[in-house]
Protein backbone atom coordinates (compact mmCIF):
# COMPACT_ATOMS: atom_id res chain seq x y z
CA UNK A 1 0.00 0.00 0.00
CA UNK A 2 1.10 3.73 -0.90
CA UNK A 3 2.07 6.24 1.51
CA UNK A 4 -0.68 8.34 0.58
CA UNK A 5 -3.65 5.27 1.61
CA UNK A 6 -1.71 3.66 4.50
CA UNK A 7 -4.70 5.05 6.81
CA UNK A 8 -7.86 3.55 4.32
CA UNK A 9 -10.61 2.17 5.96
CA UNK A 10 -9.43 4.35 8.91
CA UNK A 11 -11.68 6.99 10.84
CA UNK A 12 -9.34 9.69 12.95
CA UNK A 13 -11.23 12.44 14.96
CA UNK A 14 -9.95 15.92 14.92
CA UNK A 15 -10.10 17.94 18.21
CA UNK A 16 -8.04 20.94 17.35
CA UNK A 17 -9.14 24.12 16.37
CA UNK A 18 -6.21 25.92 15.36
CA UNK A 19 -4.69 24.11 12.24
CA UNK A 20 -7.70 22.17 12.02
CA UNK A 21 -7.92 22.34 8.36
CA UNK A 22 -4.08 21.04 7.95
CA UNK A 23 -4.41 18.53 10.49
CA UNK A 24 -7.60 16.90 8.22
CA UNK A 25 -5.50 17.27 4.65
CA UNK A 26 -2.60 15.23 6.01
CA UNK A 27 -4.95 12.73 7.39
CA UNK A 28 -7.19 12.59 4.13
CA UNK A 29 -4.22 12.53 2.10
CA UNK A 30 -3.11 8.94 3.62
CA UNK A 31 -6.52 7.80 3.17
CA UNK A 32 -8.59 7.89 6.32
CA UNK A 33 -11.92 9.47 6.98
CA UNK A 34 -12.02 12.15 9.39
CA UNK A 35 -14.33 13.60 11.80
CA UNK A 36 -13.36 17.16 13.35
CA UNK A 37 -15.17 18.42 16.29
CA UNK A 38 -12.97 21.21 18.12
CA UNK A 39 -13.71 20.52 21.58
CA UNK A 40 -12.34 24.40 22.55
CA UNK A 41 -12.12 27.89 21.25
CA UNK A 42 -9.20 30.18 21.67
CA UNK A 43 -10.14 33.55 22.81
CA UNK A 44 -7.05 36.10 22.38
CA UNK A 45 -7.55 38.72 24.94
CA UNK A 46 -5.58 41.38 22.75
CA UNK A 47 -9.16 43.85 24.35
CA UNK A 48 -8.89 42.44 27.47
CA UNK A 49 -8.46 44.80 30.82
CA UNK A 50 -6.26 41.96 32.57
CA UNK A 51 -4.09 41.69 29.82
CA UNK A 52 -3.85 45.28 28.69
CA UNK A 53 -2.77 46.09 33.05
CA UNK A 54 -0.23 42.66 32.89
CA UNK A 55 1.83 44.58 30.01
CA UNK A 56 2.14 47.61 32.08
CA UNK A 57 3.26 45.92 35.15
CA UNK A 58 5.64 43.68 32.56
CA UNK A 59 6.98 47.18 31.55
CA UNK A 60 7.01 48.61 35.06
CA UNK A 61 8.33 45.41 36.79
CA UNK A 62 11.80 45.13 34.69
CA UNK A 63 11.66 41.67 35.02
CA UNK A 64 14.31 39.69 35.66
CA UNK A 65 13.33 36.75 34.11
CA UNK A 66 10.30 36.07 31.38
CA UNK A 67 8.97 32.68 30.62
CA UNK A 68 7.37 31.85 27.22
CA UNK A 69 4.86 29.32 27.20
CA UNK A 70 3.16 28.96 23.61
CA UNK A 71 4.38 30.41 20.40
CA UNK A 72 0.70 31.72 19.94
CA UNK A 73 0.61 33.25 22.99
CA UNK A 74 3.91 35.01 23.18
CA UNK A 75 2.76 36.39 19.46
CA UNK A 76 -0.54 37.89 20.77
CA UNK A 77 0.89 39.39 23.16
CA UNK A 78 3.29 41.80 21.19
CA UNK A 79 0.38 42.06 18.52
CA UNK A 80 -1.37 43.60 21.64
CA UNK A 81 1.08 45.25 23.23
CA UNK A 82 1.73 47.17 19.15
CA UNK A 83 -2.28 48.12 19.24
CA UNK A 84 -1.86 49.95 22.55
CA UNK A 85 1.33 52.16 21.66
CA UNK A 86 3.40 49.81 23.81
CA UNK A 87 5.58 47.93 21.92
CA UNK A 88 8.58 48.97 21.74
CA UNK A 89 8.73 49.59 25.71
CA UNK A 90 7.51 45.82 26.12
CA UNK A 91 10.73 44.41 23.52
CA UNK A 92 12.68 47.00 25.48
CA UNK A 93 11.94 45.14 28.97
CA UNK A 94 11.90 41.65 27.17
CA UNK A 95 15.44 42.41 25.50
CA UNK A 96 16.99 43.42 29.11
CA UNK A 97 15.22 40.29 30.98
CA UNK A 98 16.59 36.00 30.13
CA UNK A 99 14.04 34.57 28.36
CA UNK A 100 13.62 30.72 28.99
CA UNK A 101 11.01 29.46 26.53
CA UNK A 102 8.78 26.27 26.68
CA UNK A 103 9.68 24.57 23.67
CA UNK A 104 10.89 25.35 20.07
CA UNK A 105 7.21 27.25 19.65
CA UNK A 106 7.69 29.99 21.72
CA UNK A 107 11.35 30.24 20.68
CA UNK A 108 10.57 30.52 17.35
CA UNK A 109 8.20 33.54 18.19
CA UNK A 110 10.89 35.05 20.67
CA UNK A 111 13.31 35.02 17.32
CA UNK A 112 10.87 36.47 15.57
CA UNK A 113 10.12 39.25 17.70
CA UNK A 114 14.46 40.08 17.85
CA UNK A 115 14.87 38.74 20.49
CA UNK A 116 17.12 35.89 22.42
CA UNK A 117 16.22 32.80 24.41
CA UNK A 118 18.63 31.74 26.87
CA UNK A 119 17.20 28.14 27.41
CA UNK A 120 14.36 25.99 26.35
CA UNK A 121 12.74 23.04 27.72
CA UNK A 122 13.35 19.87 25.72
CA UNK A 123 10.22 18.43 27.20
CA UNK A 124 8.36 21.00 26.49
CA UNK A 125 6.66 20.71 29.77
CA UNK A 126 6.59 23.72 32.68
CA UNK A 127 7.89 21.09 34.91
CA UNK A 128 11.36 20.55 33.25
CA UNK A 129 11.29 24.78 33.45
CA UNK A 130 10.15 24.90 37.40
CA UNK A 131 12.65 21.82 38.32
CA UNK A 132 15.73 23.83 36.62
CA UNK A 133 14.57 27.42 37.99
CA UNK A 134 13.87 25.98 41.82
CA UNK A 135 17.57 24.66 40.92
CA UNK A 136 19.31 27.68 40.42
CA UNK A 137 17.05 29.59 42.82
CA UNK A 138 14.31 32.50 42.04
CA UNK A 139 14.32 34.13 45.23
CA UNK A 140 14.42 37.95 45.01
CA UNK A 141 13.76 37.58 41.44
CA UNK A 142 10.94 39.17 39.31
CA UNK A 143 10.16 36.95 36.80
CA UNK A 144 7.20 37.66 34.48
CA UNK A 145 5.31 34.25 32.89
CA UNK A 146 3.17 34.19 29.94
CA UNK A 147 -0.10 31.57 30.80
CA UNK A 148 -1.53 29.44 27.93
CA UNK A 149 -4.69 29.33 28.02
CA UNK A 150 -5.75 29.19 31.73
CA UNK A 151 -3.76 30.09 34.97
CA UNK A 152 -0.70 28.32 35.90
CA UNK A 153 -1.57 28.05 40.18
CA UNK A 154 1.00 25.78 40.71
CA UNK A 155 3.85 27.13 38.99
CA UNK A 156 3.42 29.91 39.59
CA UNK A 157 2.50 29.37 43.61
CA UNK A 158 6.21 27.23 43.34
CA UNK A 159 8.07 30.47 42.25
CA UNK A 160 6.48 32.99 44.93
CA UNK A 161 7.29 30.32 48.03
CA UNK A 162 11.01 30.27 46.22
CA UNK A 163 10.51 33.73 47.03
CA UNK A 164 10.23 35.43 43.37
CA UNK A 165 7.91 38.00 42.57
CA UNK A 166 5.24 37.09 39.85
CA UNK A 167 3.49 38.77 37.21
CA UNK A 168 0.87 36.70 35.18
CA UNK A 169 0.15 37.70 31.64
CA UNK A 170 -2.97 36.43 30.46
CA UNK A 171 -2.11 36.26 27.01
CA UNK A 172 -5.56 34.43 25.75
CA UNK A 173 -8.00 31.95 27.36
CA UNK A 174 -10.12 29.17 26.31
CA UNK A 175 -13.52 27.86 26.73
CA UNK A 176 -15.61 25.05 25.32
CA UNK A 177 -17.17 25.96 21.90
CA UNK A 178 -20.67 27.31 21.85
CA UNK A 179 -21.65 25.12 19.43
CA UNK A 180 -20.59 21.94 21.41
CA UNK A 181 -23.38 19.12 19.16
CA UNK A 182 -20.71 18.46 17.08
CA UNK A 183 -18.41 17.34 20.45
CA UNK A 184 -21.50 15.14 21.72
CA UNK A 185 -21.90 13.72 18.42
CA UNK A 186 -17.80 12.39 18.55
CA UNK A 187 -18.71 11.14 22.24
CA UNK A 188 -21.42 9.24 20.66
CA UNK A 189 -18.98 7.38 17.81
CA UNK A 190 -16.47 7.10 20.27
CA UNK A 191 -18.55 4.77 22.77
CA UNK A 192 -20.26 3.19 19.88
CA UNK A 193 -16.63 1.97 18.35
CA UNK A 194 -17.02 3.95 15.67
CA UNK A 195 -13.85 6.20 15.86
CA UNK A 196 -10.27 4.03 15.12
CA UNK A 197 -8.16 7.31 16.53
CA UNK A 198 -8.77 10.53 18.31
CA UNK A 199 -5.78 13.22 17.75
CA UNK A 200 -5.88 15.83 20.82
CA UNK A 201 -2.97 18.72 20.60
CA UNK A 202 -3.53 20.36 24.02
CA UNK A 203 -4.15 19.47 27.45
CA UNK A 204 -6.95 22.04 27.65
CA UNK A 205 -8.68 20.50 24.43
CA UNK A 206 -8.35 16.84 26.46
CA UNK A 207 -10.00 18.40 29.59
CA UNK A 208 -12.69 19.74 27.43
CA UNK A 209 -13.13 16.60 25.40
CA UNK A 210 -13.91 14.50 28.55
CA UNK A 211 -15.94 16.89 30.04
CA UNK A 212 -18.29 17.37 27.52
CA UNK A 213 -18.88 13.51 27.72
CA UNK A 214 -20.65 14.05 30.28
CA UNK A 215 -22.56 10.77 31.38
CA UNK A 216 -21.05 9.12 29.03
CA UNK A 217 -17.58 9.33 29.95
CA UNK A 218 -16.91 6.04 31.60
CA UNK A 219 -18.08 4.30 28.03
CA UNK A 220 -15.55 6.54 26.27
CA UNK A 221 -12.72 5.80 28.40
CA UNK A 222 -13.36 2.22 28.17
CA UNK A 223 -13.05 2.79 24.54
CA UNK A 224 -9.83 4.33 24.98
CA UNK A 225 -8.27 1.31 27.02
CA UNK A 226 -9.87 -1.46 24.70
CA UNK A 227 -8.39 0.10 21.39
CA UNK A 228 -9.49 3.39 20.27
CA UNK A 229 -6.18 5.14 20.03
CA UNK A 230 -5.80 8.56 21.66
CA UNK A 231 -2.93 9.73 20.02
CA UNK A 232 -1.84 13.27 21.59
CA UNK A 233 1.09 15.68 20.68
CA UNK A 234 3.22 15.48 23.11
CA UNK A 235 3.49 14.43 27.58
CA UNK A 236 1.25 17.86 28.53
CA UNK A 237 -1.38 16.83 26.17
CA UNK A 238 -1.24 13.56 27.56
CA UNK A 239 -1.52 14.41 31.23
CA UNK A 240 -5.15 14.24 31.88
CA UNK A 241 -5.49 11.13 29.98
CA UNK A 242 -2.80 9.04 31.61
CA UNK A 243 -4.26 10.55 34.88
CA UNK A 244 -7.41 8.07 33.91
CA UNK A 245 -5.42 5.31 32.89
CA UNK A 246 -5.64 5.66 29.47
CA UNK A 247 -3.02 4.36 27.17
CA UNK A 248 -1.73 7.34 24.75
CA UNK A 249 0.28 7.25 21.87
CA UNK A 250 2.77 10.22 20.83
CA UNK A 251 5.63 11.53 18.23
CA UNK A 252 9.23 11.54 19.57
CA UNK A 253 9.13 15.32 17.79
CA UNK A 254 6.16 17.11 19.64
CA UNK A 255 5.06 18.22 15.96
CA UNK A 256 1.89 18.35 14.13
CA UNK A 257 3.42 16.31 11.42
CA UNK A 258 5.15 13.94 13.67
CA UNK A 259 1.92 13.28 15.50
CA UNK A 260 -0.20 12.57 12.12
CA UNK A 261 2.94 10.25 11.28
CA UNK A 262 2.59 8.28 14.43
CA UNK A 263 -1.32 7.65 13.77
CA UNK A 264 -0.17 6.17 10.35
CA UNK A 265 2.01 4.31 11.42
CA UNK A 266 0.43 2.65 14.80
CA UNK A 267 -3.18 1.83 13.41
CA UNK A 268 -2.57 -0.30 10.41
CA UNK A 269 -0.29 -1.86 12.92
CA UNK A 270 -3.44 -2.96 15.17
CA UNK A 271 -4.93 -4.04 12.43
CA UNK A 272 -6.46 -8.23 12.37
CA UNK A 273 -4.20 -9.70 9.70
CA UNK A 274 -5.50 -13.20 7.91
CA UNK A 275 -5.02 -15.81 5.12
CA UNK A 276 -8.06 -16.24 4.10
CA UNK A 277 -9.28 -18.70 1.07
CA UNK A 278 -5.79 -17.76 -0.49
CA UNK A 279 -5.41 -14.47 0.24
CA UNK A 280 -5.05 -11.75 2.42
CA UNK A 281 -7.67 -10.14 4.48
CA UNK A 282 -7.05 -7.03 6.66
CA UNK A 283 -9.82 -6.01 8.93
CA UNK A 284 -9.73 -1.82 9.49
CA UNK A 285 -12.08 0.37 11.13
CA UNK A 286 -14.85 0.59 8.47
CA UNK A 287 -13.37 -1.14 5.42
CA UNK A 288 -11.50 -4.56 4.47
CA UNK A 289 -8.20 -4.89 2.24
CA UNK A 290 -8.38 -7.95 0.14
CA UNK A 291 -4.85 -8.68 -0.76
CA UNK A 292 -4.23 -4.36 -0.12
CA UNK A 293 -7.43 -3.50 -2.00
CA UNK A 294 -10.33 -1.80 -0.09
CA UNK A 295 -13.41 -2.85 -0.09
CA UNK A 296 -15.93 -0.64 1.88
CA UNK A 297 -18.85 -2.23 3.75
CA UNK A 298 -22.12 -1.65 5.39
CA UNK A 299 -21.91 -1.28 9.19
CA UNK A 300 -23.85 -4.57 9.24
CA UNK A 301 -21.56 -6.79 6.78
CA UNK A 302 -18.43 -4.75 8.73
CA UNK A 303 -20.39 -5.84 12.15
CA UNK A 304 -20.58 -9.61 10.99
CA UNK A 305 -16.93 -9.64 9.45
CA UNK A 306 -15.16 -8.56 12.93
CA UNK A 307 -17.36 -11.35 15.10
CA UNK A 308 -15.76 -13.59 12.25
CA UNK A 309 -12.56 -12.48 12.41
CA UNK A 310 -12.39 -12.18 16.30
CA UNK A 311 -12.77 -15.77 16.09
CA UNK A 312 -10.86 -16.82 12.89
CA UNK A 313 -11.62 -20.41 11.41
CA UNK A 314 -14.14 -20.85 14.58
CA UNK A 315 -17.51 -21.34 13.71
CA UNK A 316 -19.66 -18.65 15.33
CA UNK A 317 -23.64 -18.94 15.63
CA UNK A 318 -25.84 -17.00 14.15
CA UNK A 319 -27.02 -16.14 17.39
CA UNK A 320 -23.77 -14.35 18.49
CA UNK A 321 -23.85 -12.63 15.05
CA UNK A 322 -27.10 -11.39 16.13
CA UNK A 323 -25.38 -10.12 19.06
CA UNK A 324 -23.26 -7.71 16.79
CA UNK A 325 -25.41 -6.18 14.60
CA UNK A 326 -25.67 -2.66 15.23
CA UNK A 327 -29.16 -3.06 15.69
CA UNK A 328 -29.58 -6.50 16.46
CA UNK A 329 -32.70 -8.53 14.83
CA UNK A 330 -32.80 -11.94 13.51
CA UNK A 331 -31.71 -14.70 11.54
CA UNK A 332 -32.91 -13.46 8.67
CA UNK A 333 -30.36 -10.12 9.32
CA UNK A 334 -27.74 -12.06 9.64
CA UNK A 335 -28.22 -13.68 6.43
CA UNK A 336 -28.62 -10.94 4.38
CA UNK A 337 -25.81 -9.11 5.90
CA UNK A 338 -23.55 -12.36 5.11
CA UNK A 339 -24.75 -11.82 1.72
CA UNK A 340 -23.61 -8.41 1.71
CA UNK A 341 -20.47 -9.47 2.89
CA UNK A 342 -19.62 -11.82 0.47
CA UNK A 343 -21.03 -9.64 -2.30
CA UNK A 344 -18.61 -6.67 -1.08
CA UNK A 345 -15.87 -9.15 -1.02
CA UNK A 346 -15.96 -10.09 -4.08
CA UNK A 347 -16.03 -13.88 -3.26
CA UNK A 348 -18.29 -16.37 -1.64
CA UNK A 349 -15.61 -18.55 -0.27
CA UNK A 350 -14.22 -15.98 2.06
CA UNK A 351 -16.84 -16.94 4.61
CA UNK A 352 -18.00 -20.36 4.68
CA UNK A 353 -21.66 -21.47 5.68
CA UNK A 354 -21.37 -24.10 8.07
CA UNK A 355 -24.90 -25.87 8.31
CA UNK A 356 -27.41 -25.57 11.31
CA UNK A 357 -24.54 -24.16 13.23
CA UNK A 358 -23.10 -20.71 11.61
CA UNK A 359 -20.66 -18.99 9.43
CA UNK A 360 -16.77 -18.63 9.18
CA UNK A 361 -13.55 -17.25 7.62
CA UNK A 362 -12.47 -19.60 5.41
CA UNK A 363 -8.70 -19.71 7.23
CA UNK A 364 -6.02 -20.79 5.67
CA UNK A 365 -3.06 -19.50 7.96
CA UNK A 366 -2.38 -16.00 9.87
CA UNK A 367 -0.46 -13.73 7.40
Amino acid sequence: MTDNAVLTGFTVAVTAERRRDEMTALLQRRGARVVTASTITIIPLSDDDALHAATAACIGLAPDLVIATTGFGFRGWLEAAEGWGLGEKLREALGRARIIARGPKPCGAVRAAGLTEEWAAKTEGSEEVLDRLLAEGVAGLRIVVQEHGEPQADFVAALRTAGAAVVEVPVYRWQAPDDTAPVRRLVEHVAAGQIDAVTFTSAPAVKSFLELAGDDLGAVLARFRAGTLAACVGPVTAAPLLQRDVPVVMPERFRLGALIKTVADELPRRTVKLRVAGGTLEVRGHAVLIDGEPRALAPAAMAILCSLAARPGAVVSKDQLIASLPRGNDGHAVDVAVARLRTALGSGRIVETVIKRGYRLRLDDAA
